[in-house]
């Protein structure tokens, strides 16, 4: 007969004593570790071990109770969003919306739970809909998780596979909560658009799961297999355009269009974020670059109309490589771009 694997249970039961969990789900878990005992006394518990402890794990791993502290302050997130944000005032007003209720909530002494709007941005590449999010939970104090749509294969990926099944796991949704440690985080649900075809209808009703509010307090990932309350998360969705999104998710989501960028706000755009950061990740100075005002518009439209900024952050990010090249050879140490010069800089 094996020896009992008595340290090993002794430290899950250890887990399981020391974490708040709902009483059910404890209950469900306690069954579970008493059978592997029965197991373990006759010799066979090493599947059952294996499968008994990665539950436990995953169950109290999870932020059934854990809540960010949201930072209640309307300059503070304006502030942050302006940072961030070049325009796009319908956006940022509407998170200053959310963010008063909640402050007036907090005031009147009304702790109980508030419904948080799900966002639909959507936009060309390049709008900045995805950092957007990112401001957004900066903004509100919030962790912040993002959940890949694009070419996803089957909904299982993020409802989760059940432990009856060989290679049983949770779901994206449920990985991401374990991951940032919080039941009120900013969750991105990136690319909706983009699902395959084929499982454009199942993964549609997991989003409608996830978005409905009178559905996703208890939100069931086919592993955990216990309910979640997903009502607190603040869900943004992105996508380019909503023609492959069904009425049904479009029904629970507030689309906001990302408006396309002028040449004069890419140009502010640049000077006042792209140029700075990428002269940082450069290694270089702020003060060895300068860039003449007659060449931006060269630089923000090299091959013609461009409603993003990925090809403009790129064309600014070649610039300053070379420029750390030629620092690197001892060829320059400061740089003047004007006309003359900029091909040295950004090859046509």
């Amino acid at each position: 007969m094996a020896d009992l694997p008595l340290d090993d249970i002794h430290a899950l039961e250890q887990k399981l004593n020391n974490t708040t969990l709902p009483a059910e789900l404890r209950e469900q878990a306690q069954h579970a570790l008493d059978r592997l005992v029965r197991m373990a006394s006759s010799g066979v518990y090493g599947m059952e071990y294996e499968r008994v402890a990665r539950l436990i794990d995953w169950t109290t791993s999870l932020p059934w109770n854990v809540v960010s502290q949201d930072i209640f302050d309307l300059p503070h997130a304006r502030a942050v969003l302006d940072e961030h944000h070049y325009g796009l005032t319908n956006v940022k007003e509407k998170i200053l919306e959310y963010l008063s209720v909640l402050i007036l909530r907090r005031k009147t002494g009304d702790v109980g739970a508030i419904r948080t709007p799900s966002l639909l941005f959507t936009g060309l590449v390049g709008t900045g809909k995805t950092s957007l999010a990112e401001s957004i939970a900066s903004a509100l104090g919030r962790k912040l998780g993002r959940i890949p749509f694009g070419g996803l294969g089957t909904a299982a990926y993020v409802r989760g596979v059940p432990r009856a099944i060989g290679g049983g796991e949770p779901g994206y949704l449920m990985k991401v909560l374990r991951r940032v440690r919080s039941k009120n985080p900013v969750i991105l649900l990136d690319e909706i658009d983009r699902v395959s075809g084929e499982s454009r209808p199942d993964l549609m009703g997991v989003l409608v799961e996830i978005l409905d509010p009178e559905q996703n307090r208890g939100f069931v990932d086919a592993y955990i297999d216990y309910p979640f309350d997903l009502s607190q998360i603040l869900f943004i969705a992105t996508a380019n355009n909503t023609t492959n999104i069904s009425p049904a998710v479009l029904d629970r989501l507030e689309v906001i269009q990302m408006p396309s960028y002028t040449d004069e706000e890419k140009t502010e755009i640049a000077k006042l974020h792209l140029l700075p950061r990428a002269v940082r990740d450069a290694g270089l100075s702020s003060s060895s670059v300068q860039i003449d005002e007659t060449v931006w518009p060269t630089i923000v439209r090299p091959l013609g109309f461009d409603a993003g900024l990925r090809t403009l952050e790129r064309s600014i990010q070649t610039m300053t490589r070379r420029m750390a090249k030629l620092m690197v050879e001892g060829k320059a140490q400061t740089f003047h771009v004007n006309a003359e010069n900029l091909r040295t800089y950004l090859p046509a």
